[in-house]
């Protein structure tokens, strides 16, 4: 059992020790999956990949919600998966009126325009993605694990437990399955 399973089991079991101690052991393959999700946003996201990482970590780890992870890669997967959800929760937040959410951004360059329609795309993915998951829950965890925490077709079939060529293929359906649904919207 690799360490940070045997902290996550400690973390699983209520010990309050055992989240200071995972941290340091996957804070830098965490950023790096932030920091690769934030390079695909459109310019405008106003996260950063340490505030990404850290309120993604605050939720894997909440003791009085703990989690059974069975391995490494369901712990990263599940990161994946936390980083959508606030990535998403942002794009909702940010569309509110309450947040200026009809108001067009400027960049203190007013020569540069961020585009608007940046949480919409979001939104519609996070719904598409939703439904490809009610469908293909595998197809809808490639593109958690690539879109969303940017990692390889190689990375993800090993997260899944599935051949890279299987993953590839996954990814390529999961692709045209949901551009076809977020066209038709």
């Amino acid at each position: 059992m690799s360490e940070v399973t045997r902290i996550l089991s400690a973390i699983e079991q209520g010990d309050p020790s055992a989240a200071e101690q995972l941290l340091p052991l996957v804070y830098e393959e965490l950023r790096k999956l932030a920091a690769q999700r934030l390079a695909q946003e459109k310019p405008g996201q106003t996260l950063q990949a340490t505030a990404l990482v850290h309120e993604a970590y605050l939720r894997l780890v909440d003791v009085n919600q703990a989690e059974h992870w069975n391995s490494q890669g369901h712990f990263f997967a599940a990161a994946a998966e936390a980083m959508r959800r606030i990535l998403v929760e942002n794009a909702r937040r940010r569309s509110r009126a309450k947040h200026g959410g009809a108001r067009d951004r400027m960049e203190l360059d007013s020569s540069a325009l961020v585009a608007p329609e940046i949480d919409q795309d979001l939104m519609a993915l996070d719904e598409a993605l939703n439904r490809l998951a009610s469908e293909d829950p595998l197809s809808a965890q490639v593109v958690q694990l690539r879109y969303f925490a940017g990692l390889t077709i190689p990375q993800a079939a090993q997260m899944l437990g599935v051949s890279a060529r299987k993953a590839d293929f996954l990814w390529s359906f999961a692709r045209a399955w949901l551009r076809r649904e977020m066209e038709s919207e």
